[in-house]
């Protein structure tokens, strides 16, 4: 099913020296970007790590410290990507979880501030779990109706983004309305709805150090918006604060903010964190 949608969708991967977002670097990003138009465009780089390429990695991707030798550093492509990348939405496989936190934080070790909170991100792996709960492969067999390693070579990004994007149109085709007779396995062919279906937690930052919390009146019933919704704030997820309201702890204890800058944060939880404290220095003034 060709997808609905209204503002240019980077459908995207990629492969990293490991799974540690702060410790970390990207070695191969490769992206479909899919214009309103329904044109496409394909992108498929390799990136200087800055660092030796364990072996572990060398040996499911496949790609070495000589591949990536004459690549450029990810901060001489950053403007380049930003460029690419302004105004887009974007879709990957376990994206929400990895993918996106380690490009934001590859962003800001390259001194690019990417606001993804602008974005819709779409998982179609948490889509697929949620309906089915397999991996890539068994998505791909599932929903494509044949063999991945049949088509594709797998741990490469350029391979697996092409068979990502694959595996959202064939979910668009199996869930969309008339072809589910459970309401709750429908799917429609709208971005906002694809992106509420792939949030799997209510993380403001991508570590999941801050996440939304539901506002309480002092009779501890849950506040209301204009709109009947509730009212959401800011808490932290973790240490002695855990809970409470990040304007309130900053207001309280200024000191935890500059702790928290100089410690081994990710740099997307201190950009979260700053947004947050000069948004309540502006209300306030």
């Amino acid at each position: 099913m060709k997808l609905n949608i209204t503002k240019p969708l980077v459908v995207f991967d990629l492969e990293t020296t490991g799974l540690d977002i702060v410790k970390d670097r990207i070695i191969q990003i490769s992206y479909i970007k899919v214009l309103t138009d329904g044109s496409e465009e394909r992108v498929n780089r390799f990136v200087n790590p800055g660092c030796p390429i364990p072996p572990e990695v060398v040996s499911i991707t496949g790609i070495t410290d000589e591949q990536v030798a004459k690549a450029p550093l990810f901060k001489e492509i950053a403007r380049q990507l930003q460029e690419a990348f302004t105004g887009c939405d974007f879709a990957g496989f376990n994206s929400n979880h990895f993918d996106i936190p380690m490009l934001a934080e590859e962003f800001l070790r390259a001194g690019i501030d990417f606001d993804f909170s602008k974005c819709r991100m779409i998982d179609a792996q948490t889509i697929f779990h949620k309906m089915e709960r397999r991996n890539l492969a068994a998505a791909y067999k599932f929903y494509c109706g044949r063999k991945m390693e049949d088509d594709f070579q797998a741990h490469l990004a350029d391979q697996d983004t092409e068979a990502t994007y694959r595996v959202l149109q064939a979910q668009l085709d199996m869930y969309a309305p008339g072809m589910q007779e459970e309401p709750e396995r429908v799917l429609h062919n709208d971005m906002n709805e694809l992106a509420e279906v792939s949030k799997i937690n209510n993380n403001v930052d991508f570590a999941g150090r801050i996440v939304w919390k539901e506002m309480t009146g002092p009779d501890g019933q849950t506040l209301k918006n204009e709109n009947g919704e509730p009212r959401l704030q800011e808490v932290f997820n973790f240490g002695k604060y855990k809970g409470m309201s990040v304007e309130d702890v900053l207001r309280r204890d200024p000191g935890y903010y500059s702790w928290i800058l100089g410690g081994d944060f990710t740099y997307n939880t201190k950009q979260v964190l700053t947004r947050i404290r000069l948004r309540a220095a502006a209300i306030n003034k």
